[in-house]
């Protein structure tokens, strides 16, 4: 496990081209992160979408910011993007490489044991040309990035507490999810894994 060595100095990893692992970025940053997860949920409450197949999703889903390209199926009480968050997501993304990056929503993903988030595409944005930064807070999960179709190779990683994954330019419409999430304790988040996914919805 990563947080054996969690008093390491935050590093980076390369994923594929356009897209990096900043190992710990958010480590130092996870409280009040998470507090505003927590905080975004009080005003519009994690929910588990129901599928265009009519399956219920695993993973449950709370956003902030514009609502953009996504599901009716969200909730639509309006939540703004708080300037902070913006700003720590601008940070990361020029840490990658991508400067000019304009977040203007943040979906907040919530994995209990056993959720998992299937092999899909970020393709709803108006703007692809903006990366994706994704925050990963409290229990462990394994990362599956895979290529351009649903059947190309995966690279799986394991991402921990304070891990941000960015990922644009070539690589900003490959397949990923997350495999199934195992039980386990976070000091912070409980028996949960949270995720934050800054873009530019338009």
């Amino acid at each position: 496990m990563l947080d054996l060595f969690e008093g390491e100095t935050p590093w980076q990893e390369v994923l594929a081209e356009d897209a990096m692992i900043l190992r710990r970025y958010a480590r130092d940053d996870a409280q009040w992160l998470f507090r505003h997860i927590m905080q975004v949920a009080s005003l519009r409450p994690f929910q588990h979408r129901i599928t265009p197949g009519g399956f219920r999703m695993s993973v449950a889903m709370t956003h902030c910011g514009s609502r953009g390209g996504y599901p009716e199926s969200m909730p639509v009480t309006p939540v703004s993007l708080p300037a902070e968050l913006k700003q720590f997501a601008v940070r990361a993304a020029g840490n990658a490489g991508f400067s000019g990056f304009l977040p203007d929503s943040c979906l907040m993903n919530r994995y209990a044991p056993g959720s998992k988030l299937t092999l899909h595409q970020d393709k709803d944005e108006k703007d692809l040309r903006q990366p994706i930064v994704s925050v990963s807070l409290g229990l462990p999960a394994v990362f599956q990035f895979g290529g351009f179709e649903r059947s190309d190779a995966l690279t799986r990683v394991l991402l921990e507490h304070g891990d941000v994954v960015v990922w644009g330019g070539r690589s900003r419409l490959r397949f990923h999810g997350i495999a199934p999430v195992k039980p386990g304790f976070h000091p912070l988040t409980g028996g949960y894994r949270y995720n934050m996914t800054f873009r530019c919805a338009g």
